[in-house]
């Protein structure tokens, strides 16, 4: 027998058992194996075999002298028997998912032929052939009935799992066991199946009880997929009791007013209230609908471990909440000093549409493994309710399951039927262990369906009348869960009863006690965080000193040049440590990328928390602010910001992927849980400012309005005409204006080093909290005249309008301007000799009001025409923003226009040739006889 002919050694310890059968009783194994194994003690190979066992060689049992090789055909047979049946196997693990009863709907799905043992070549006669089941947790050796027994209970029945795409043999194997292992079920004591029919009750009332007593309201009702309750409930217990002290949830709406009286814990009176909108005239222009809005609380579980639970306020822009939700748990996490990140939980809650459609979804997937934005492993539960608003599945996605996106990461899917809690329960508990373990992201894909329309006065059989017509076919979850139970024997029919008048009762009492006086809603960890913390009118607000002594400006900018001994930097690095070591002895001027460090440092010396993410933010785009050094021998990192006093606060400087909305969402999450601290988001470019729009506009700009909540997050937006193009020019300052309303954020574009260290320390020392827009340099990074002292910094603090030096009596026309274009105008003016046109400087856009112009403005003469001017196109920049709010005349005593490029579709020229040609116009009418303005 030639050695093609044996066994592969995997095989070689089925052989072994199979042979101690054969010594025990010769007909208690195959036919074939017997005739082979009869040849082997005929020529004494038993012998051998047995004396080898330690050592075991296929050759002693193989190949053993005199035996020609005359049974060879049988083992090749066998052995190939054993690789289809392998084969099997792994087509379970692979594709066991896809025939499994996930959908309660029991909607058509593709045949799967490989998980068919006919495809193996397997016929009747083969199922109770013993076959290795070295690979399956158990026994050894197995009939073929029972490999396919075992593979089908854990793969096939109301759970489908996807792990083989997991690259990681360890994580694969560790799976496996743990659902081979239990079949991929739970065994539930009779108080767990009791707190799961008890919550699925809660559900079933809590939805039947809004629609009989707010007919018509829009509530997004979870009917259908009611199981969400006691699946939340036993993932807080389970991570609660593994020690978790936080948990945030992101969610969307569908389910949320359920989430809110049954998981958080918010009385049902406070939601019935918001049903009745009592509170209309107070909440003119503001406010939010009642499944948009957050809660926070604490849970103690049946053991007595306690959690903090906070659920994030949401917009309808679907998914947007989840990097926020993220962001916001890795601030608490941080807070506390958690290094391994092991103290908390995401729970993210997505509908399937929006999973597989919204892109900012992968953007936050992204981020999951990625040191600046790891929250530990995050639970995702996607709520499948197989359609859209009124899209079939089939025209939502170009996949087979709405989690495919999900494979991007080395992380399981769970797809389990909604309808079967114990299969839930089962999920919830794997999943948990796997994150647990590996701390990484999870999926639980829980199909079920949406037994309403998009909303309650939808009538979904407009578009789906098939679907719909098995809907309504179908009784409750609670309802097939209860008759379970009580074929069981672990629950009577009058305890059930019992639960379900209780829990109407409860919510009768709550919807009556509507009209007494509420009680006062339990104040989160965020309120009390934010409790020094205020918002509201610009006006209420004291001017602060942000400056600091000139000696400790210089200490803390010494102690940036210096490095380890052992570290050798770039030589261009050198030589900037270099510079900046002449700045320190006030033999150089101020950069911007020094000022910023240095604002930077006096915060962590005090104790503050610095955190900056952003595309190429540890260098910068434009390689001015090498915050993060490389050593070019060994390419190890050294960081001076983070070895300023052994007491500093925490520095964090990230570079981020390339991602606007994900990461901008991320770092307004971080910044609603870290009021005390500096906290920054910065664009390549101003103009990718735009693909985080969703961000700005229902989180950033309108959270105070809508949520009463807070954010100190500072946005830092290159941006300016330089010629490079319309899409690195323009930061869109027009779209932030059009948002600004009721003091909601802050707009400014500072046109020196000084004004820019000053506008970052407010933002800080300032007790009010309001996001801070910051149209930074490109031009201005290494422009001498855009340079400031030390002194600059060391005294005052940031002012909104910079005034002009010239001789005032002598003025007879103010140019009005912001940032870069600035220095063109003063250049213009020096080589024209123009002493009679004054160049006052608008630092900050918004908020401004009259009286901030008043010292500026005060020695110009009444009448004097005063001239807007700004390098962007007539309908983009601030132009039109001022126009609305300070009028024809300025203040009531200056005659104002404008002049800036004409209207345009695009932010700037594409040609560089182009954008000198426009300067120039620019610059001519701003100092013309009579300047063609708009």
């Amino acid at each position: 027998m030639s050695t093609s002919d044996l066994p592969n050694s995997g095989n070689l310890a089925f052989v072994e058992a199979l042979f101690e059968e054969y010594l025990t009783d010769p007909a208690a194994v195959d036919e074939d194996w017997r005739r082979y194994f009869d040849g082997l003690t005929r020529n004494n190979g038993a012998t051998r075999y047995i004396a080898a066992r330690p050592t075991f060689e296929a050759r002693s049992i193989f190949n053993p002298a005199g035996n020609g090789g005359g049974n060879g055909a049988s083992i090749v047979e066998a052995e190939a028997r054993q690789d289809r049946a392998d084969q099997m196997v792994r087509a379970y693990r692979v594709r066991g998912h896809m025939i499994a009863h996930i959908d309660p709907l029991a909607l058509p799905r593709p045949d799967c032929p490989e998980l068919d043992p006919k495809y193996y070549g397997f016929e009747e006669g083969d199922m109770e052939r013993p076959f290795s089941s070295r690979t399956i947790q158990g026994p050894n050796v197995r009939t073929l009935s029972e490999i396919l027994e075992r593979l089908w209970n854990t793969y096939c029945r109301f759970i489908g799992v996807q792990f083989m795409h997991i690259d990681d043999l360890d994580v694969r194997h560790w799976l496996q066991e743990r659902m081979e292992g239990t079949e991929n079920r739970i065994s539930l004591s009779r108080d767990d199946q009791v707190r799961i029919l008890t919550h699925l009750t809660d559900a079933v009332i809590f939805e039947e009880f809004i629609q009989k007593k707010f007919l018509g309201a829009k509530s997004f009702s979870l009917e259908g997929a009611e199981s969400l309750i006691p699946l939340l409930d036993m993932a807080i217990e389970n991570a609660a009791d593994s020690g978790l002290g936080e948990i945030v949830i992101g969610m969307a709406h569908r389910g949320r007013l359920n989430v809110l009286a049954n998981i958080m814990g918010k009385s049902p009176r406070h939601i019935f209230r918001e049903f009745e909108e009592r509170d209309a005239e107070a909440r003119l222009g503001g406010g939010d609908v009642k499944y948009h809005l957050g809660w926070a609380n604490d849970w103690v579980t049946a053991k007595g471990k306690s959690a903090h639970l906070a659920l994030c306020f949401n917009p309808s822009h679907l998914e947007f909440v989840n990097p926020v939700a993220m962001g916001r748990l890795r601030a608490v996490l941080a807070r506390r000093g958690d290094k391994t990140l092991s103290d908390g939980l995401c729970i993210l809650i997505h509908g399937d549409a929006a999973f597989a459609g919204e892109g900012i979804v992968q953007e936050t997937l992204n981020l999951s493994q990625l040191e600046g934005y790891r929250v530990g492993g995050t639970l995702h539960i996607i709520v499948n309710n197989q359609i859209g608003f009124t899209t079939s599945m089939s025209d939502a996605r170009s996949c087979p399951y709405a989690t495919d996106v999900a494979k991007m990461l080395q992380s399981p899917i769970f797809h389990v039927n909604g309808e079967n809690p114990e299969a839930v329960a089962q999920v919830v508990t794997m999943a948990l262990d796997f994150r647990r373990t590996f701390r990484r992201d999870v999926f639980i894909d829980m199909y079920c369906y949406r037994r309403r329309g998009h909303n309650e006065t939808d009538e979904p059989a407009f578009t789906q009348p098939i679907m719909y017509q098995a809907i309504r076919e179908r009784k409750s979850v609670r309802k097939g869960y209860l008759e379970h139970l009580l074929e069981l024997g672990g629950v009577t029919a009058d305890e059930a009863d019992k639960i379900t008048q209780a829990r109407r009762e409860h919510l009768e009492h709550e919807l009556s006690a509507v009209k007494d006086q509420l009680g006062p809603r339990k104040k989160s960890v965020l309120s009390e965080l934010w409790s020094a913390y205020k918002g509201g009118p610009d006006a209420s607000v004291p001017t602060v000193e942000t400056s600091i002594p000139r000696a400790q400006l210089v200490t803390l900018l010494e102690a940036q040049t210096r490095v380890p001994e052992d570290f050798t930097p770039h030589k261009t690095i050198k030589r900037l440590l270099g510079q900046r070591a002449e700045m320190a002895a006030d033999k150089r001027p101020l950069d911007w990328a020094t000022a910023e460090s240095l604002a930077f440092a006096s915060l962590l010396v005090d104790g503050v928390t610095v955190r900056l993410s952003g595309q190429d933010s540890e260098r910068g785009t434009f390689s001015h602010r090498h915050a993060v050094l490389h050593d070019v021998h060994d390419g190890q990192t050294y960081t001076p910001l983070k070895n300023l006093a052994a007491d500093q606060g925490r520095f964090e400087i990230y570079n981020s992927p390339l991602s606007e909305a994900g990461v901008m969402g991320f770092e307004y999450g971080y910044s609603i849980a870290s009021p005390d601290a500096l906290v920054m988001w910065e664009a390549q470019f101003g103009d990718f400012v735009n693909c985080a729009q969703v961000i700005i506009d229902q989180f950033l700009t309108s959270a105070e309005d809508k949520w009463h909540s807070l954010s100190g997050l500072v946005l830092l937006l290159p941006h300016g005409l330089e010629g490079q193009g319309p899409e690195h020019s323009s930061a869109r300052v027009e779209r932030f204006l059009q948002l600004a309303a009721e003091d909601n954020i802050q707009v400014v574009y500072p046109t020196t080093p000084a004004q820019y260290f000053h506008v970052l320390r407010r933002q800080v020392v300032r007790s009010w909290r309001k996001p801070l827009i910051v149209l930074t340099p490109k031009k201005l990074l290494r422009l001498p005249e855009a340079s400031s002292t030390l002194d600059s910094l060391a005294v005052g603090g940031f002012r909104r309008v910079l005034a002009d030096d010239v001789e005032t009596s002598d003025v007879e026309r103010i140019l009005l301007c912001s940032g870069k274009v600035y220095y063109d105008l003063a250049e213009r003016r020096k080589q024209l000799a123009r002493k009679n046109v004054a160049i006052v400087r608008l630092e900050q856009y918004y908020p401004i009001r009259p009286e901030h112009f008043d010292a500026a403005l005060r020695p110009y003469a009444d009448g004097t025409p005063m001239y807007w001017v700004q390098e962007e196109p007539e309908n983009m920049g601030a132009w039109h923003y001022l126009l609305v709010n300070f009028g024809r005349q300025f203040l009531g005593r200056f005659p104002f226009k404008g002049i800036a490029r004409r209207a345009s579709a695009s932010p700037a020229s594409g040609f560089s040739a182009s954008y000198k040609i426009e300067q120039e116009m620019l610059l001519e009418r701003a100092f013309g006889d009579a300047p063609k303005a708009c």
